[in-house]
């Protein structure tokens, strides 16, 4: 499935209007990390298609969304489980 930029662009902007400030501060790590790293990412076919089927999801109301503070203590975890190693 092919989407414009501008419909992505009009979508995103459509959705900023409904995050409170703790999801948008989210929304604006995740930005800036791909704005700082886009000419090092080089995503494969099987992995734009994933993401494409979780936008989906998400547009149609079947994801379940996670806060932030969900986010931060997964990552944490994840981190923990790793030194562990």
């Amino acid at each position: 499935m092919h989407i414009s930029t501008a419909t992505i662009d009009n979508q995103i902007n459509m959705y900023l209007g409904q995050l409170n400030l703790k999801q948008k501060k989210a929304l604006l790590t995740v930005a800036k990390a791909f704005a700082e790293n886009a000419e090092e990412i080089d995503y494969s076919e099987d992995f734009k298609a994933e993401l494409d089927s979780f936008y989906e999801e998400y547009t149609s109301g079947a994801a379940q969304l996670v806060s932030e503070e969900e986010v931060n203590m997964g990552v944490q975890a994840i981190i923990k489980g790793q030194a562990k190693k």
